[in-house]
């Protein structure tokens, strides 16, 4: 990229990101609100020139859902004071390697993946050590919640029975009635940090619904665990109903980025 190009880039997204600032202020406002949610800016399929450039526009936040994508974007971003949330669905395979780079998973849905987290930072202390390294803080986790409603589950789970608790509508996530007890298993790993929960709204319905039926959530695993406090919910198409609704985090991609590059 030719410097020319890079200034064009950076005021492209200096401009994307003044608009959807602007709608988080307007809809704080609307909510009552006298706080803003925070922005996380979801960076997959865009290059590490980009992030380095939401920094010098004051992003901090920035999100990936594809580990081997993230690990590297990481690596050539180390040098900026960035905090980086893994966002998508996660194999228990990649836990070792998420560890290494992620401050935030959010997207922990199955007892499984708690164990192979706790697990993955146990070793990642223990490879810092041996190797020098800066010690690492806790790892922040937060519950991933299909706010699907019964019937659209049960509608959902009909019509693709292999899919379950992943199929399209859902978006994935676990389901509200065992939110409390994925808490608990996080809470018992001593290098995990439980920071809340997260969402995504279901295909076709309403957005504002769902995302009071996470905040109702959120504030049932508070009762138990005072200081889980994220509520992360919202994107380019419904961060107005996030708002709202109480979201403190917000999971924007395309709006502040533009249309996905061409790929190859």
């Amino acid at each position: 990229m030719t410097e020319q190009e890079s200034e064009t880039r950076r005021a492209d997204l200096s401009e994307r990101l003044g608009r959807v600032r602007r709608r988080i202020a307007e809809a704080t406002a609307a909510a009552g609100r006298s706080e803003e949610p925070e922005l996380i800016v979801v960076t997959k399929f865009f290059p590490a020139d980009d992030v380095r450039h939401l920094a010098a526009l004051g992003v901090r936040q920035v999100g990936e859902n594809r580990d081997q994508e993230a690990g590297a974007k990481a690596d050539e971003s180390a040098d900026l004071p960035l905090r980086w949330h893994f966002i998508g669905q996660l194999q228990t395979n990649k836990a070792k390697s998420v560890v290494k780079y992620a401050d935030v998973v959010q997207s922990v849905d199955r007892p499984q993946l708690v164990a192979a987290l706790g697990k993955a930072m146990r070793r990642e202390h223990e490879r810092r050590a041996e190797n020098g390294l800066p010690a690492r803080g806790a790892l922040e986790v937060l519950v991933q919640v299909d706010l699907r409603t019964p019937e659209q589950a049960a509608a959902d789970e009909q019509d693709r029975p292999e899919q379950g608790r992943a199929a399209t509508l859902g978006r994935g996530g676990a389901s509200p009635a065992d939110v409390a007890a994925l808490a608990s298993l996080v809470e018992a790993e001593e290098q995990l940090m439980l920071g809340g929960v997260m969402a995504v709204a279901p295909l076709g319905s309403d957005p504002v619904a769902a995302f009071g039926r996470l905040v109702e959530i959120s504030h049932a695993l508070q009762r138990e665990h005072p200081g889980a406090v994220v509520v992360s919910a919202g994107m380019s198409q419904d961060l107005e109903a996030a708002v709202a609704a109480g979201a403190t985090h917000l999971r924007i991609g395309s709006d502040v980025l533009g249309p996905r590059p061409a790929l190859g």
